[in-house]
Formats: C-alpha cells, sequence, structure tokens
C-alpha cells in the first residue's frame, strides 16, 4: 500500500429524514483521538438539544484504529453501519458523526441501522475525498561539509524536509514516499558519510 484516501477539510451538513426523525451527519478529518473528542465537543455545543450523537472514526495507515459508538440507540444499530460506510468507501483518518433528532415514532433496528447507514454514506457522497500518498520520515545525520551534498540530492528527489538542525553535526528530518523509500535510502547511503534512519510517524 503505497497511497490511502482521506479527506483534508470538514464535509457539508447533510440531512436524512425518516419518519419524523432528523439524522445530520458530518465527515471530519482527524488523526487522533483527541481531536475526535474536541470534534464531537464542538458538535455538541452545536446540537445541544439532540438526542443521540452516534460515531464511528478510523486513523492510522499502516496500523489501523477505530472506534464505534452507538450513543445509547440498540447495540450495533448505529456505530457499526456508519463504520460500514468508512470501510466501503475506503477510506482512514476520518470521524463520521451521525446526530439523531428524535421525531416521535420508533424506527425499530431495522430503520436506525438503514438511517445511519445512509445518513453517514451522504456524508462521504457530498466530500472530496482524496488519494494521498504515504510519507515515511527519514533522519539525516551528517557532518556540516556534506551540506549541499545532501541538499542536492533532496532537491533532485523533490523531498519534503520536515524539520533540519543544521551545526557541525546536521540532522535534517525529510518525508519520502513510500514507493521512493528505498531508492531514497540507496542514494544516501551511497555517500557513506550519511547516516540514515527511517522513523515510523
Amino acid at each position: 500500500m503505497f497511497n490511502y484516501k482521506t479527506i483534508n477539510t470538514p464535509s457539508l451538513e447533510v440531512l436524512y429524514k425518516d419518519k419524523g426523525s432528523k439524522f445530520y451527519g458530518y465527515a471530519i478529518p482527524i488523526e487522533t483521538d483527541q481531536e475526535v473528542k474536541k470534534a464531537l465537543e464542538e458538535l455538541k455545543q452545536k446540537h445541544s438539544s439532540a438526542g443521540h450523537f452516534c460515531y464511528a472514526y478510523q486513523h492510522g495507515l499502516e496500523t489501523i484504529y477505530y472506534r464505534v459508538s452507538d450513543d445509547g440507540e440498540p447495540n450495533n444499530s448505529a456505530g457499526l453501519p456508519i463504520y460500514g460506510q468508512l470501510q466501503a468507501f475506503k477510506v482512514t483518518n476520518i470521524l463520521i458523526v451521525v446526530i439523531r433528532y428524535f421525531g416521535g415514532t420508533k424506527l425499530g433496528v431495522g430503520g436506525l441501522i438503514s438511517a445511519y447507514k445512509a445518513t453517514a454514506k451522504l456524508s462521504l457522497e457530498v466530500s472530496q475525498i482524496k488519494t494521498l500518498d504515504i510519507l515515511i520520515p527519514l533522519k539525516l545525520s551528517f557532518v556540516y561539509k556534506d551540506m549541499s551534498k545532501v541538499m542536492r540530492i533532496i532537491k533532485k528527489q523533490q523531498l519534503i524536509i520536515k524539520s533540519q538542525r543544521i551545526e557541525m553535526e546536521c540532522e535534517v528530518l525529510v518525508l519520502v514516499q513510500k514507493m521512493n523509500l528505498k531508492s531514497s535510502i540507496r542514494t544516501f547511503e551511497a555517500f557513506h558519510q550519511i547516516k540514515v534512519e527511517v522513523l515510523n510517524d
């Protein structure tokens, strides 16, 4: 796997109605559990009178972490149908929240599954899904006199510089497309004075 699908900006709000109940859906880009918590808090302020805030999210590329919540709805009637849409669209680093206002008529478990699934699907359909390259961080350690040599390679390979410490002993952190990782390492290691270390992001 050299790339992944995700969104860079939150989706527009979507609305799905069934027998008087209203389901508002949101797809939000996230990379950490803290971002999930913050997004949920903001939506709870916006929809302070809603009955249920059901959600599913997934983050990670090589190692996937996910969580679902039915938030008081019958077991597996909300969180899992929402998560199923993340899987169907093959996306990651996304939180989908579906907020329900009860309309007075019970939908039954089947009706709830259908409504939460449909709202999650709508949220992703209105989102701008992008395919991004997986970037691997590489730490380059070398002496100052080799700086121009290192920078030439970085420029030629169009690598992204994430941070740099320029002293007598230099350290530069670059991001390399996963598909080019082996060739980049070989190029740097061909100059024996450059120490190359692959970091786990």
